[in-house]
This record gives C-alpha cells, sequence and structure tokens, in this order.
C-alpha cells in the first residue's frame, strides 16, 4: 500500500527535525549560556577581590598609622583573612615574610622580638610583585583615590594625637557650641571624631561658626599636645625652607587638625611641611611592609587551559545528546503517529458515507482530544444528518398535503363535481396561505443562512411591542381557550428591527398557543439584565422533556410527530427564532419541566451592533 504522505512531510519526520533543531539549540545556548554565567563569576569574583584587597589595605594602613610596630599586627591580619576568605602576606621590603594568615598560629613571643614571624613563613614562596606597600606616610591612591594629597594617612597623627583629658575638654567644648547652634540659631549640628581621634563640630552651614553665636569657638584654641607637636614642625620645616634660603613660615591646624602654614603657601614650602611631618611622624608608625593577598605563587596550580582532548570529549557528549534525542523522538512520534492514522482512517470512511466510523479513545493527551472532539463531530454530523432526512420528508408531506387538497378540489370543480362557492373558495385559500406561510419561513431561514436577511433598526418600545404581538395573537388564543396576557415591561427601549422582532415573538406565542392546552395560560413578559434585555413567553402547556430540550430549535424538529395542523406545525417556526434573535446579536433559551410548561427567552442586547443616535438605521448582513 503506497504512503499517503511523503516521508519528509510525515509527524515523524517533523518530529525528528524539530528535535534535532532542538537539541542544536539547547547545546549552543547552554554553551553560551555556561561562558556567560563563568564570565560573569569571574567578574565578580574580581570585583570582590579588588573590594576585599581594598578592604584589607585599608585596615591595615589604620593600624601601621597607629602603631609604631607591627608586633601585635597578626590577630588583625587572621581577623581580616577569616572575613574575606584570602590569605593575607606581610613581608619586608627585601620580600621577607613576616605575617601569613595560611600559617598556623606562633606561640607566645619571647622578650626582645622584633616583629612576630610565622613559623614557616621564611620558606613561603612570594609573588615577584605585591599587591601594595602598606605605608602610613605613603599611601597607594590606587587603593584609596579618596586619600589627601600629601598621600599621608589622616590616621596618622603622632605627636598630635590628644591626651583623654585635652580629648575631653574639646569634646565638652564644641558640645557647648552645637548647643548654642542649636538653641539660638536652630541650626543641626553635631559632634564627631574624625579619622584621627580628635573632635569635629559639624553643621550645616559652616559659615555660622564662632560669628552669630555667643560661645566661644574652642576649636580655634590649640592644646598643650598640639602647641607642643606644632612647635616641633615648625622647627623642622623652617630648617628645610633655610636650607632652600627660604624665609620661615607660621604653621597652624586646620579646621580637621592638619597642620597647615599661612595663606601665601607655595609649593616649596609644602614639599618642605611634607617632608617634615613624614620625618616627625615616622617614629610613630609601623615601617612600611609588602602586602600580597591571594594565595602564593607555589600553592597556585597552571592556569586551566583547554587541551586537544576537551574539544573532542564535548563532541562525543554532544553527539551522545544527539542521539539520545534523536531515539526519543522517534519512538515519540511512533506513537503519536498511530492514533493519528487511526484518525485519518476513520474521517475517510465518513467522507465514503459510513457515519458510523469512530475512534477509540485511550489515554489524556492532545491526541486523546482529537478523538474525542472526532467522536462529537462524528455523532452531531449522524444527527443532522438524521435530522435532514426527516427535514426532507416533513417538507415534501407539508407540500403535498396542500397541493393535494388544492388539486382534488380544482379537478372536482373541473369535471363538475363540486361547485366553486365562497365556501370552497375560502377552503383553497387557507391551504394556499398555508403553502405561502411554509414557503415564506423556508424563504426567511435560506436567507439568513446565506447572511442575506435585512434588518431596518430603530428604537423599540418594548411594553408597546409586547402589546401588538397580544393583540395578533389574541384571537388564536381565545378560539383555543387559552388566557393571553402580557406582564408591565420593566425593560428601557432596545434598538431593533421591529418587523422580525414581531415575527419572531408572534413564532413563539403561537407555538405556545398551539401546545397550551385550554384553560391553560401564555404570558408575556420583558426585563433588563446585565446589559440586555430579556423577553419571555411562557406556557402552561405540556412542556418538553430534556433530552428534547437541545433540539427544539432544529428545523423541522417536533416534540411530537403528529402531523396534525392543531398541535405538529411546520417546524420552523422556532428555527427562524434563533435566527432572528442571533442577527440582532442576542439569541434564545428555553427552559422547561414537563408537565409544566415551557419558558423561551429571547435576550437582546440594550445597544444593538451598529446602532446610532437617532434616525432609522437600514443594515445589511451579509
Amino acid at each position: 500500500m503506497p504512503r499517503d504522505t511523503p516521508l519528509r512531510r510525515s509527524l515523524t519526520a517533523r518530529l525528528l527535525a524539530l528535535s534535532a533543531l532542538v537539541s542544536l539549540c539547547s547545546i549552543a545556548a547552554t554553551a553560551w549560556l555556561a561562558a556567560r554565567t563563568t564570565t560573569g563569576a569571574i567578574k565578580q569574583e574580581q570585583t570582590q577581590a579588588i573590594a576585599d584587597q581594598t578592604r584589607i589595605y585599608r585596615q591595615l594602613l589604620g593600624y601601621a598609622a597607629t602603631h609604631p610596630d607591627w608586633n601585635d599586627a597578626e590577630d588583625t591580619v587572621r581577623r581580616l583573612a577569616a572575613a574575606t576568605g584570602q590569605r593575607i602576606v606581610l613581608a619586608t621590603p627585601r620580600f621577607e615574610p613576616v605575617i601569613d594568615s595560611a600559617a598556623p598560629a606562633p606561640g607566645p613571643a619571647g622578650p626582645g622580638t622584633a616583629s612576630p614571624r610565622s613559623p614557616g613563613a621564611e620558606r613561603t614562596a612570594l609573588p615577584r610583585t605585591p599587591t601594595t606597600t602598606v605605608d602610613p606616610l605613603s599611601v597607594d591612591l590606587a587603593m584609596l583615590p579618596d586619600a589627601p594629597g600629601d598621600r599621608i594617612d589622616a590616621r596618622a597623627v603622632g605627636p598630635f594625637r590628644l591626651t583623654p583629658e585635652e580629648h575631653e575638654a574639646l569634646r565638652n567644648g564644641m558640645e557647648a557650641q552645637a548647643d548654642c547652634l542649636r538653641s539660638v540659631l536652630g541650626i543641626e549640628a553635631t559632634v564627631t571624631d574624625d579619622p584621627a581621634g580628635r573632635p569635629q563640630l559639624r553643621t550645616a552651614d559652616g559659615s555660622v561658626l564662632g560669628r552669630r553665636c555667643a560661645t566661644p569657638m574652642v576649636a580655634s584654641a590649640p592644646t598643650r599636645t598640639d602647641t607642643a607637636a606644632l612647635a616641633d614642625l615648625t622647627a623642622l620645616v623652617n630648617a628645610c625652607l633655610a636650607r632652600q634660603e627660604r624665609g620661615p613660615v607660621t604653621l597652624s591646624l586646620g579646621s580637621d587638625g592638619v597642620p597647615v602654614g599661612d595663606a601665601r603657601q607655595d609649593p616649596p614650602t609644602s614639599a618642605c611641611l611634607t617632608n617634615a611631618r613624614r620625618q616627625q611622624l615616622v617614629q610613630y608608625v609601623a615601617p612600611p611592609m609588602l602586602l600580597f593577598v591571594g594565595a602564593p605563587a607555589d600553592t597556585v596550580g597552571p592556569t586551566p587551559a583547554l587541551t586537544a582532548a576537551h574539544p573532542g570529549r564535548i563532541t562525543e557528549v554532544s553527539a551522545a545528546v544527539l542521539v539520545v534525542t534523536v531515539a526519543v523522538t522517534v519512538a515519540v512520534g511512533l506513537r503519536l503517529s498511530r492514533p493519528l492514522h487511526a484518525l485519518t482512517h476513520a474521517a475517510r470512511r465518513m467522507a465514503d458515507g459510513d457515519l458510523s466510523a469512530r475512534v477509540r479513545v485511550t489515554g489524556r493527551n492532545e491526541i486523546s482530544g482529537l478523538a474525542v472532539a472526532f467522536n462529537a463531530m462524528a455523532e452531531r454530523r449522524g444527527q443532522l444528518e438524521e435530522l435532514r432526512k426527516a427535514m426532507v420528508g416533513d417538507i415534501a408531506h407539508e407540500l403535498r398535503t396542500p397541493l393535494s387538497n388544492i388539486r382534488g378540489w380544482l379537478e372536482a370543480v373541473e369535471d363538475g363535481v363540486a361547485t366553486a362557492d365562497r365556501a370552497l373558495t375560502g377552503s383553497l385559500l387557507e391551504e394556499a396561505v398555508l403553502l405561502q406561510h411554509l414557503v415564506d419561513d423556508l424563504r426567511d431561514l435560506a436567507a439568513a443562512d446565506a447572511g442575506e436577511l435585512s434588518l431596518y433598526r430603530e428604537p423599540v418600545d418594548i411594553d408597546e411591542l409586547l402589546t401588538q404581538v397580544a393583540n395578533a395573537h389574541g384571537a388564536q388564543a381565545q378560539a383555543s381557550g387559552v388566557t393571553l396576557a402580557v406582564e408591565p415591561a420593566t425593560a428601557p427601549e432596545v434598538f431593533a428591527d421591529p418587523v422580525r422582532l414581531r415575527q419572531a415573538l408572534g413564532n413563539l406565542v403561537s407555538n405556545a398557543v398551539r401546545h397550551t392546552p385550554s384553560g391553560g395560560a401564555v404570558t408575556l413578559r420583558a426585563r433588563a439584565e446585565n446589559h440586555s434585555v430579556l423577553i419571555d413567553v411562557a406556557d402552561t402547556g405540556s412542556g418538553i422533556a430534556a433530552a428534547d430540550l437541545p433540539l427544539v430549535f432544529e428545523r423541522f424538529w417536533r416534540a411530537e410527530r403528529s402531523r396534525s395542523r392543531r398541535s405538529g406545525g411546520s417546524g420552523l417556526g422556532l428555527a427562524i427564532v434563533r435566527k432572528l434573535a442571533e442577527l440582532h446579536d442576542g439569541g434564545v433559551e428555553v427552559a422547561s419541566t414537563p408537565g409544566a410548561g415551557a419558558v423561551f427567552t429571547v435576550r437582546l442586547p440594550l445597544e444593538g451592533a451598529g446602532a446610532g443616535a437617532g434616525g432609522d438605521l437600514r443594515e445589511r448582513l451579509g
């Protein structure tokens, strides 16, 4: 048997191609993601490493600025190493390790120990280039860009360090000044210690200090310690200037506690001041040390590299992934195509006229859902085919009966058996009217199916419309002994075709009267609900069985298969009602309890599609 579908267009081939493409894309995406992730991780680690190095350098620089040696620095080094996860090594300028955070903690140092050398520190191999040099008198601006211009750490104060008594007195004076600024001038001021441990008064506007507040500025009066240290520094600076044959200068303390010259200070004076400060502070700070942050060279392996075997291994793994994916796809494709073949076979049987074709439903996936939909479609087609056959029979019957009557009576008149009197003419006219009604109904349905039914919309008063329908069918209801009543409408106007709307409601009322026994009632009412107008036609007739409710709007369907004009009807009225309601952008529903009557509800939107304000609108649907 030849294949129905070319191999290249079969579901299996498509799934195979799709899976191969997905696999290749997955491999490429995974490689790209791994590369990006690795690059991002490396950048993040580098950024973190730089931040850790800056933190380590800053804290060790602060230690060196406040200690004359490195004897007690090992605890600080080990604490920083534990906090950052970095290995920290301090070495002399001759690359002799002094403190190594990776070395075992040493025992108590004996008297006269100059520096704490960790056991085995001398044997530690160091990189050729240190991370930086820890020297509080020559700050590394690459590590601390915010350092002072003279590159002397602000924490290195040496002889300018205040005694506890001087610090307390200076702080008390500044607290009084801050209280004055807050209470008298309403300026928020606080007293804090600068990096050198000297109290500072901070305000939002420094221009008011000492000028608008009664309390004197204690910060302007140097302490005994400041005076002595400043005198020594001045002597060093003037000695430097004298060697350059320049005049002496007078130094003072700036607002931040740093010694400064007069306003005419030039570059030679600034250079002498910087050198003099280093000369004065050198005995108060720790000696310079080389700082190594990270693992030493002898503990680091070679840089990872992609050897010749690695690309081959990657290729093998990629090929294995591809083969496994293809195999799984083939298996899944065969499993999926089997029920599709069954669906194709059943569809062809149905196309050949076998309406009993069905597909076995297995599983709960998309294919089984398609099978369920196919079976429902086949079932529905079978029902429609039955309705079509019944419709053809009904049309033939509806046309044959009045035509036979008309032909028989006309032949009788022609043969002289009957007289064409008024009664006979009226009977023939009644049969012709029935034929015309049937033809009109069929024509309306055909026009609605073809989208050629015209609507002439205008504002329609619902209460008036119900009254007109009741008056038009009052004689039929009276002849049948049925009470036809209209309840006062509570719905607003709708924009609709009044003629077609009366036709739809008339069909419902006529149907209700036919199926309501003598003594019963048919009631018309309307109400507004959820932006719609609902019009009910309720009767107290025999009702409709639950199994028949889905079929009541089908063409030529009758709850009673009787051909009687009294209860059978043409079978087209309710189908026309549904079409007219749908053309008005609405719908029709039915609810019934056998033996207790039925309620047909026409739902119309409050604003019709394409409706405008004022005037009539002729809408052509097609």
